[in-house]
């Protein structure tokens, strides 16, 4: 094991929350990516903390003149909240940062308490929501490969200077290298075990294009409420709380639109800023879902003080896994929890939804606006289809078959013999289809 072990599931855990910010202006501005206030990030951190049943006692931002390679922060903060935990005892140490294996050795020895970063709060939070052997297959990839960046340096008191045989014996395997070799060959059987996971997904992929409905793919911050939405619009059963990162692994369902034809609805596991490139990595095979989808449909909580920094968060990792804005995928906003925004507000931003046909002010816990969003995803999909007349020989089985296969029919009668259907097709298919007629094959 690393020194980062898991947090022993006792209840109830007492945790302090820290953010370190920069305070200078010049800091706060090689900082402006960071796009939300501190307060914010410290509200954030105490609610990815509450996610796995921590209870913030107490919560600061600790302001930074520069960031401290040794500790991150400075000795003054250090020696007071020292002081504050030999009397109020706390269970862990919450440091909403990157944290070095360093720092926190120092941080722990500083404070006498277990410290964890941001990374292995999500990590911790992720590793207690994975439900299925995938979700849990790709938090232990992502978990190994943390663990195996703090086995720097923090092993060496375990390290065996000599091995062999008396005075020509070489140095001895470290406890350092046993344990980044265990970690590298766990690593690889995970891998190899999840592209197992990619190939049966490629082949699920395949199968629903030979049934031709259109997927639409929820993303959005975690909390947005994107389950919510997915259990109110396809009557399922999805877990959706008040919680961060309530749900991990990916749910499909059949949806029906208003004009009959259906699609697949897609619910993902929610973004959040600074998101672990170790999860990114190892989600990559269920986010593939919203690479492949026909509409991708970003849900936002509009009630956020920080829905724009939000939003702009989603785009980051959308474009970490090649979707970016100006690509061919469309997309389309749920403004979500309009039952949350004062009757002004919410006014406002349904007369700018309806000058919109890319944005839906909605409530996925009352259902407001839900039937609009079902009317504008129909539309959205509808301009890349061709409806084209068709008329077959009754008998032409393979043709019939076809139709049904690639496109909607959606009307069809018999008259004297033949059939007339009326067939809705994506361009690439009618184009197909075009094809078929004039050679009498695909």
């Amino acid at each position: 094991m690393s020194d980062y072990d898991t947090l022993e599931d006792e209840r109830p855990r007492k945790a302090l929350v820290l953010h370190p910010s920069l305070k200078s202006a010049q800091a706060k501005a090689k900082a402006a990516d960071l796009r939300r206030r501190p307060e914010a990030r410290l509200a954030e951190a105490v609610g990815l903390a509450a996610a796995i049943d921590l209870q913030a006692v107490r919560a600061d931002v600790v302001p930074v003149s520069t960031w401290r390679p040794g500790t991150l922060i400075g000795p003054g903060k250090l020696e007071e909240l020292a002081a504050w935990i030999a009397e109020n005892p706390v269970d862990v140490v919450v440091v909403d940062a990157a944290v070095t294996p360093v720092q926190q050795r120092n941080l722990e020895k500083s404070l006498k308490a277990k410290v964890i970063d941001r990374t292995g709060l999500i990590l911790e939070i992720f590793g207690a929501r994975a439900r299925t052997k995938e979700g849990r297959l790709q938090v232990e990839l992502a978990h190994l490969n943390y663990q195996r960046s703090r086995l720097v340096r923090s092993w060496t008191h375990l390290e065996r200077q000599r091995g062999g045989f008396g005075f020509l014996g070489g140095p001895g395997e470290s406890q350092l290298e046993m344990d980044r070799r265990l970690i590298g060959d766990r690593i690889i059987r995970i891998k190899e075990d999840l592209a197992q996971v990619v190939n049966t997904r490629s082949l699920h992929r395949r199968a629903r294009q030979k049934v031709p409905y259109p997927v639409v793919a929820l993303v959005g911050y975690t909390n947005a409420g994107k389950s919510t939405l997915f259990n109110r619009l396809t009557q399922a059963d999805v877990m959706a709380k008040d919680l961060l990162f309530a749900t991990l692994d990916p749910t499909m369902r059949t949806l029906r639109l208003p004009s009959g034809r259906n699609i697949i609805l897609s619910d993902t596991v929610g973004f959040i800023s600074e998101l672990p490139t170790h999860l990114v990595a190892a989600f990559r095979a269920t986010l593939e879902e919203v690479i492949s989808a026909d509409l991708i449909l970003h849900v936002r909580d509009l009630s956020h003080p920080d829905t724009e920094a939000q939003a702009a968060d989603v785009a980051d990792v959308l474009a970490s896994l090649g979707v970016k804005e100006d690509s061919e995928h469309r997309r389309m906003e749920a403004w979500n929890k309009a039952d949350q925004l004062p009757p002004e507000e919410r006014e406002a931003l349904q007369n700018q939804a309806d000058r919109q046909d890319t944005a839906v002010l909605i409530s996925a816990l009352n259902g407001y606006g839900c039937d609009t969003l079902l009317e504008r995803i129909d539309g959205m999909l509808d301009t890349d289809r061709v409806e084209i007349d068709v008329t077959l020989d009754a008998g032409d089985g393979a043709a019939i078959a076809w139709l049904h296969r690639h496109g909607e029919v959606l009307d069809m009668k018999e008259e004297g013999g033949s059939l007339k259907l009326s067939v809705a097709l994506s361009q690439a298919e009618a184009g197909k289809w075009l094809k078929r007629q004039e050679t009498g094959r695909i």
